[in-house]
């Protein structure tokens, strides 16, 4: 269970801008408005910049975008309650209103799709010539038996034969067995580059641009996702790194890695609890028990700002949502509470 602790005096106000009614709505944000705001807010409240922090605290923010967070859009993350993902971000903009001073970098990944990739429909077709429908799965023994197989006309898009890519296609799908993973879910298309979904939830939007100017740290988007043949739930890793041949398609992303674990503080919010914040922390935790455990004690998970995928009728991962972030802790990630302050995180010297 997270620990909870009720909000402390040394937490900062809400600016009275922010909105929480409209969490779950498009608009635009007035940066030259919130850019003067931050000027004052910082002056008044004695905000000092980022480069002061004695104890640099990162907050990653996994794929709290559009197209994941507002109702009606393709892959709304309603969790248990049918309006998970904007009651997380409520509660996350206004953790990051109260710790202001404390966070030194937040950093947000951002889900980043074309049309033909490996996850959506377009990419397949059973013998009437017909595409999978969304929120379906493609096992190894359909693609092998050929009850699905890359629809010839998307070879060109991605450059490769289309032999090639009938023999990935198996070699993808007994890899995602092999490894334990999730199988190949067909996705609606979602998070499309250029498009409206891709983009931040406007009141994060807003909250990240704000903390940007008042303590002169620049925001640091990770784009992940865009490799058409494989899928990309975390932001550290792709579901698959090689193709049939032993070739690789895709790569660890080690620098992103690094950049996360040389902070003395790591904390954690996004989407979905079940599938890329959960693969994120998990290839996290991987590389933190190959070289020191005792890390794992510096990663905070804000449980209370992050939803599991549920199609009512349909899919609910709650539990495997659950039994993750309960491996997470076992090892000694510490799930914490939104209405806390940084300052009041377990282990935490700042």
């Amino acid at each position: 269970m997270p620990i909870e602790v009720s909000m402390m005096a040394n937490q900062l106000p809400i600016p009275a801008f922010f909105n929480p009614q409209t969490v779950g709505e498009i608009w635009r944000v007035p940066y030259l408005d919130r850019a003067a705001a931050a000027e004052t807010w910082a002056k008044e409240h004695g905000i000092q910049p980022a480069t002061t922090d004695r104890c640099r605290v990162c907050l990653l923010v996994v794929d709290v975008q559009n197209t994941f967070c507002i109702p009606e859009f393709e892959l709304f993350v309603g969790g248990q309650s049918g309006l998970g993902a904007v009651e997380d971000n409520r509660r996350l903009c206004e953790f990051i209103y109260r710790n202001l001073g404390t966070i030194t970098t937040i950093t947000p990944t951002m889900d980043t799709h074309k049309a033909v990739q490996i996850f959506h429909p377009v990419f397949w077709v059973n013998g009437a010539g017909e595409h999978p429908q969304p929120a379906s799965n493609i096992s190894f023994a359909e693609v092998e038996q050929g009850l699905w197989r890359v629809n010839p006309a998307i070879a060109f898009s991605t450059k490769r034969d289309y032999e090639d890519l009938q023999q990935y296609a198996r070699h993808y799908t007994a890899q995602l067995s092999q490894a334990g993973k999730y199988p190949l879910t067909i996705w609606p298309y979602h998070a499309m580059l250029g498009g409206i979904g891709h983009a931040l939830v406007p009141a994060v939007e807003e909250a990240l641009f704000f903390h940007n100017l008042v303590r002169h740290s620049q925001t640091h988007f990770e784009i992940k996702g865009d490799n058409p043949l494989t899928e990309n739930y975390s932001a550290l890793r792709p579901e698959v790194l090689d193709d049939a041949q032993g070739q690789p398609i895709a790569q660890e992303n080690t620098r992103f890695l690094q950049k996360l674990l040389a902070f003395d503080a790591l904390i954690i919010a996004g989407q979905a609890k079940s599938h890329c914040l959960a693969w994120t922390v998990d290839d996290l935790l991987s590389e933190i028990l190959r070289h020191d455990p005792a890390l794992a004690k510096k990663v905070y998970l804000l449980e209370d700002c992050t939803s599991p995928v549920v199609i009512p009728g349909v899919v609910d991962f709650t539990a495997q949502a659950d039994q993750a972030f309960d491996r997470f802790a076992a090892a000694g990630m510490q799930l914490v509470s939104s209405t806390m302050a940084i300052a009041d995180f377990p282990g935490l010297n700042l």
